[in-house]
């Protein structure tokens, strides 16, 4: 399931994983609120907080990831995945070799750190 983070500033998405992730999760949850995001500032800034095993994701739900990475192929401006799944986060630095835009990851401790980060204009 992804929840929508809310306490971020307006100009950063949050979404938090959690159990079972699946492609509903991502036109029902995510879709609206990148639409959103990007009407209202023109570019992505997208924390991601996985507390979740990356194999709880579905195959569609992957699709559904690299589809809206492809789809938002310009507006992307910052990404950070918080996880303590270490081969996740390494996998999001090769995010900056295919999509434009910086990207980081932290572990879950590292939350405080992360949204710092997202946030700076």
């Amino acid at each position: 399931m992804l929840k929508h983070i809310d306490y971020l500033p307006v100009h950063v998405l949050g979404m938090h994983a959690v159990g079972d992730v699946t492609s509903t999760d991502y036109e029902q949850a995510l879709q609206p609120l990148l639409n959103e995001q990007v009407k209202r500032n023109g570019q992505i800034n997208f924390l991601l907080v996985l507390e979740t095993n990356i194999k709880n994701f579905t195959a569609g739900a992957w699709c559904g990831h690299v589809g809206i990475g492809l789809k938002y192929f310009t507006k992307w401006r910052k990404l950070a995945i918080v996880t303590d799944q270490k081969g996740v986060r390494e996998f999001s630095h090769l995010f900056k070799y295919i999509l434009p835009g910086q990207y980081r990851g932290y572990r879950l401790e590292e939350l405080d750190e992360a949204v710092r980060w997202i946030a700076e204009k």
